[in-house]
């Protein structure tokens, strides 16, 4: 198989190219090469900036491609940039979306890919629905042959996996941890989630490419494995060796606060429970399992982050902010207390 990946160094991406270069795919990758230091010795390297579509053209001049995945689209109009680069040239285009374009909230916890896409609260998700309507159209009206693709919260070892956090990543809260301060649980912490590793979506997304049952499909890739959020945070604890002290605010709350908050993502996506069914990605790859439990998965990003300084980055202002936050709520109860 002869596939080109643009971008192919995230945290999907970059387990969809380990996996297939171990397996002798033909693949090539289009980036502008800023994090290609640790990739497989046999990717090929096109070093371009995809935006540039005169020299991307001349690039892929002669070219012609089993599969074509776009791992960085985030707008119609690079779609459309996609489509005119690409049409007649892939017998399959893989778009990325992401299982944030669910209906929220939900009108049934349980999620099928026949589920409604409508978010209110989060332009990143009406952007990823508004790219899918486009290549949808042009899998109707021209035979654009389209697989789209839906991951949920996906996670490697560089970043752990959380509700709230700064907008530096998810370090600061784990340093809270280690430094016995509480850490914030968004609601009650008993609403469910899926975290997915990415080497377990990498298998899926292997499993569709060349699938010719997924032409004109969308799926989403996620594990079965159903938590709530005080055992992720539990789990997240117990990986760094402390006792988890949480303080339950509700989403509502932490949105109004501040953009600290991640308030998008949190109304738009975490603060809703979901459960996804993985009945059709099962039919369409009848030997996918996610295999890898959260509680194992996130012991090996911990392992990692703690062994890897680089990825410890300080956030001083949103612990600043959970400290606001916590007193602001506990003085609020201490006020009204008989």
């Amino acid at each position: 198989m002869k596939a080109l990946f643009i971008g192919g160094t995230g945290i999907i991406s970059s387990a969809i190219t380990k996996q297939l270069s171990e397996k002798g795919c033909d693949l090539y990758l289009l980036n502008r090469g800023n994090r290609n230091e640790s990739l497989p010795a046999n990717v090929n390297i096109l070093q371009a900036d995809i935006n540039d579509a005169e020299k991307v053209s001349q690039l892929l001049k002669n070219s012609n491609f089993d599969v074509v995945a776009d791992f960085i689209a985030f707008h119609p109009a690079q779609l459309e940039r996609d489509y005119r680069l690409f049409e007649g040239k892939t017998k399959q285009f893989i778009f990325i979306s992401s299982a944030s374009a669910y209906q929220k909230p939900l009108s049934d916890y349980r999620i099928t890919e026949s589920t409604p896409l409508s978010n209110p609260y989060w332009e990143y998700s009406r952007n990823k629905i508004a790219c899918e309507e486009y290549l949808m159209k042009k899998y109707r009206d021209e035979g654009f042959p389209i697989t789209i693709v839906r991951p949920s919260h996906t996670y490697d070892e560089r970043s752990i996996p959380l509700g709230v956090h700064g907008r530096n990543g998810s370090w600061q809260v784990a340093r809270r941890m280690l430094d016995n301060k509480p850490v914030i649980i968004h609601g009650d912490g008993t609403s469910l989630w899926t975290m997915t590793h990415n080497s377990d979506v990498a298998k899926g997304f292997i499993g569709l490419m060349g699938n010719i049952h997924a032409i004109g499909e969308s799926v989403h890739i996620t594990s079965d494995e159903s938590l709530t959020w005080n055992q992720i945070y539990d789990a997240i604890a117990d990986a760094l060796g402390v006792k988890l002290q949480a303080v339950h605010v509700s989403s509502e709350l932490l949105a109004a606060c501040s953009k600290e908050g991640n308030q998008e993502g949190l109304l738009g996506d975490k603060a809703h429970s979901v459960v996804f069914d993985n009945s059709k990605l099962k039919r369409l790859v009848p030997d996918f399992v996610a295999s890898t439990r959260f509680d194992q998965g996130v012991k090996q990003t911990v392992k990692y982050i703690l062994a890897h300084p680089e990825y410890q980055k300080e956030d001083r202002e949103f612990d600043i902010w959970c400290d606001k936050v916590i007193h602001a709520l506990q003085a609020a109860a201490a006020s009204i207390s008989v």
